[in-house]
């Protein structure tokens, strides 16, 4: 039992890392202005702050807490009168903790600060700090930056980088502020679990648990007890750590993360190799290598309790289960419980019960499987067929976590053409072993097809002719969250590949030496490049914030981008961006970061991780961000889904949004001359 509570507290410790991110701010800004005299305006900074949260008054605090302060960059037309005042006043309470009384805000606040102008017209910039607390917690302090022109008539906010257009009423950007039923949460887990069991890090399983649970107890009652208890030991794995990070959040709360443990467990290479090695060790046996038994100090433990040793052997199962699963779960279980943080207080933890109890449905029935066979007359032969074609798929499918790991470092060992070929020769050994041309060590002697070995047969071999054109350049669709991207292929005419970018100074893109966009797209990966770029040209911004371990972005692209009438739109009417959060690239030290905490980020993929959670507050992948001027988010952002009119409405709703926008802003400028 100890062993089982060591492993707990690791996936404990995990997944707090990871949910610490989740913590929404839970105020939001607004900008509005005020003439007072003929060249004197006042700017009104209005926060709408959540429930049982409460902003600080401006202090100064002296050893306190953080005061709400602005700080402004003027134009030379352009003069402060005075200090910012509070328009509401503060609610004064004297705090235990600091020692001193200090003023609150609940719900509403506003600030006013005048401003005198010597022409028509300024753009001001602003920025406010500020820090929250509940009865329980404090979140750390945050800052947000404002674009304002102030003049004749201009009584308009005319772009805040952080915050949504209140007049198309767009939520943040992950749209957690809105109440939400808790049916509406579970729904989302229900969901959330169907789309997990099909990703390709968690399929595979399903063989694996079916191998193990072979060598059960061939008395029914004990198969069921055992194949329920590793469905109970998946629900636990899942669950009893959110249970965990609500305790702690609520007992210390506050504390920040520098590293998103589902992003690591993706594209590390260390996880990715156990991942893949795993898989192999697995498809080894099932070809008849050995049999996988556990350690031998397990085993004598068990010798001396039957029950515990089973109980045991079982739970470590349901963990590898979960940690394999993590690569593709994360970020499906990160949403869903990022959403469900805005709910009551136990609404993480009923959310992450119906999720795992979905999730682990398919192998709990896997499970009792087994039992069921080891009951059937003539089990001999044809089920160690059954094994050896579920080895020949392990093998094929393993190549997953090396593809990601080659991706992620940029190795280039193997690419795609080198992917498809070891994946048609995997099975054409596969249907060759099907029409009894290979056996291995246990299999019985195949006199003659059947019907059903027949069908196999055609099936793989139809899969490897589909295959074999995909050698030269064809996207195989089906497969894209398997394969390596189209863009790593050798055997593919140029005008295919994503093409290194040049910028009207003559210079490559940052960072096109090393990546590219799919489908021959011109774009960018650097944010401040990519935007000054967009600014110059007049064009709104699609942000794609991706992984390289993320197959569902691969789908969307294959599905979603190759449709004729979105690449139209992304190539004429879009800057396109593309954020790898996950890339393992480290880039020379003029691009390092140093975060508030101190610790500096020097690849790739920790920089555009802090730099998306930051600004966005997501850790999801993909996740489609359509953004205007001075990073003024256009409509809701948009996730996976294959829907490629909906996708198709989404780009021309942006539009739209950028065009009405900049039309306002015109308007603004020419009433001002």
């Amino acid at each position: 039992m100890k062993n089982i509570f060591k492993y707990i507290s690791v996936i404990t410790i995990m997944l707090c890392g990871t949910l610490s991110f989740a913590q929404q701010n839970p105020v939001s800004w607004k900008t509005s202005i005020n003439q007072i005299e003929d060249s004197v305006y006042q700017i009104i900074f209005e926060a709408d702050i959540e429930n049982r949260w409460h902003l600080y008054d401006t202090g100064p605090y002296e050893n306190g807490p953080n005061a709400t302060t602005f700080t402004f960059d003027l134009p030379a037309n352009a003069n402060l009168i005075g200090n910012m005042e509070m328009i509401d006043k503060p609610f004064k309470k004297f705090d235990d903790m600091f020692k001193m009384e200090i003023g609150l805000f609940e719900k509403k606040a506003r600030f006013g600060q005048k401003i005198k102008l010597s022409s028509k017209n300024a753009t001001i910039k602003a920025n406010v700090e500020w820090m929250v607390c509940d009865d329980k917690q404090c979140l750390p302090p945050t800052d947000e930056d404002f674009t304002i022109i102030v003049g004749t008539q201009s009584n308009t906010e005319i772009s805040n980088t952080e915050t949504a257009d209140t007049e198309q009423q767009i939520t943040d950007t992950n749209q957690n502020k809105t109440d939400k039923s808790l049916w509406s949460y579970i729904i989302d887990a229900i969901l959330g679990g169907l789309i997990a069991i099909l990703t390709p890090c968690v399929f595979p399983m399903l063989p694996m648990t079916v191998s193990f649970f072979m060598k059960g107890s061939k008395k029914k009652a004990k198969g069921r007890t055992e194949a329920s208890l590793y469905g109970f030991f998946i629900i636990l794995l899942y669950t009893l750590p959110i249970a965990a990070i609500i305790l702690i959040i609520r007992t210390v709360g506050g504390d920040d993360t520098t590293a998103n443990i589902f992003n690591w467990l993706s594209t590390h290479w260390l996880p990715n190799t156990i991942f893949f090695l795993v898989f192999i060790v697995f498809a080894a046996s099932f070809f008849g290598a050995f049999e996988i038994t556990l350690p031998g100090w397990m085993v004598n433990k068990s010798d001396k309790n039957a029950d515990r040793g089973g109980i045991v052997g079982i739970f470590f199962m349901a963990l590898t289960l979960v940690l394999v699963s993590f690569s593709c779960t994360g970020p499906i279980v990160s949403t869903i419980i990022i959403k469900a943080f805005s709910g009551e207080f136990w609404t993480p933890i009923v959310v992450m019960l119906v999720f795992s109890t979905v999730f682990a449905l398919p192998f709990i029935l896997a499970a009792l499987f087994p039992s069921v066979l080891n009951k059937l007359p003539k089990s001999g032969g044809w089920l160690n067929s059954v094994k050896v074609i579920l080895g020949f798929i392990e093998v094929a499918l393993s190549l997953k976590f090396i593809g990601t790991i080659d991706q992620a470092y940029h190795l280039h060992i193997l690419d795609r053409e080198i992917y498809l070929a070891i994946w048609i020769v995997v099975f054409s050994l596969l249907g060759f072993y099907l029409l009894g041309k290979i056996k291995f060590a246990h299999d019985s002697e195949v006199s003659h097809i059947g019907i059903g070995r027949l069908a196999l047969v055609i099936i793989t071999f139809s899969f490897v002719v589909y295959l074999i054109p995909g050698m030269w350049g064809a996207p195989l669709k089906a497969l894209s969250g398997y394969l390596t991207p189209l863009t790593t292929q050798d055997f593919i005419i140029d005008s295919q590949k994503a093409v290194i970018q040049i910028n009207d100074e003559g210079k490559n893109v940052k960072y096109s030496d090393f990546l590219h966009l799919p489908h021959g797209l011109k774009g960018f990966f650097d944010y401040k490049e990519a935007s000054e770029y967009a600014q110059k040209v007049g064009k709104p911004l699609f942000i794609d914030i991706t992984g390289h371990g993320c197959v569902n972005c691969r789908e969307m692209e294959a599905r979603v981008w190759s449709a004729p009438e979105v690449l139209e739109i992304l190539n004429n009417d879009y800057i396109v961006l593309a954020l790898y959060i996950d890339d393992r690239k480290t880039l020379p030290q003029a691009d390092w970061i140093t975060t508030e905490s101190g610790k500096v980020l020097k690849t790739l993929g920790k920089i555009n991780f802090n730099f998306v959670f930051n600004k966005y507050n997501v850790i999801s992948q993909p996740h489609y961000v359509l953004e205007g001027r001075n990073g003024k988010i256009l409509v809701p952002p948009r996730n996976y889904d294959l829907d490629v009119n909906g996708f198709v409405q989404f780009l021309k709703t942006g539009i739209e949004a950028y065009k009405n926008d900049k039309s306002k802003i015109d308007n603004i400028i020419n009433l001002n001359r």
